[in-house]
């Protein structure tokens, strides 16, 4: 029936609308970090210069972006590390620093390669491997947490 195509038709122009429109007015923000604990269970960490604290190195998911491309590509920069393994999802957590629309997704790395010490730049002061016990003055409340939970069990949180 020509009625029902064009209802169809219709309906599919108003469902891509309605995309343009939240993408506009309400879009989301992804990001992703990596808990990157070595053989020695210390935990990688980064310290930015327009941040204050020391963070799970990750960034922003880029349009177009697997979120486990934009693991590999953050963990490239931000501390010259390749996952040879497969990262675990430890869990998606709504940022709501950031904004009402942000979620990061945090994954665990065991299996890894770094090709060379992160030097500092303007954007990354330092790097480094922390033993968990002994974190730096400054881990930031949402870094200690996911650490807590991934490897002493704490009850995971929704938020980050």
């Amino acid at each position: 029936m020509p009625g029902s195509r064009f209802k169809r038709l219709a309906f599919r122009g108003l469902q891509r609308l309605q995309h343009v429109g939240n993408r506009l007015w309400r879009p989301l923000t992804m990001g992703v970090r990596a808990l990157v604990i070595d053989a020695d269970n210390r935990v990688f960490l980064v310290r930015h210069s327009y941040v204050p604290g020391w963070h799970l190195p990750g960034g922003g998911v880029e349009p177009g972006e697997t979120l486990l491309r934009s693991l590999e590509r953050e963990l490239a920069e931000e501390g010259n590390i390749v996952s040879r393994g497969d990262p675990e999802l430890l869990g998606i957590y709504f940022n709501n620093h950031a904004s009402d629309r942000d979620h990061v997704a945090i994954y665990v790395v065991r299996d890894f390669t770094q090709t060379a010490p992160r030097g500092a730049d303007l954007e990354i002061l330092e790097t480094g491997f922390f033993p968990v016990a002994s974190l730096p003055e400054g881990a930031t409340r949402a870094t200690r947490e996911r650490i807590a939970e991934a490897l002493h069990g704490a009850p995971k949180s929704a938020i980050w």
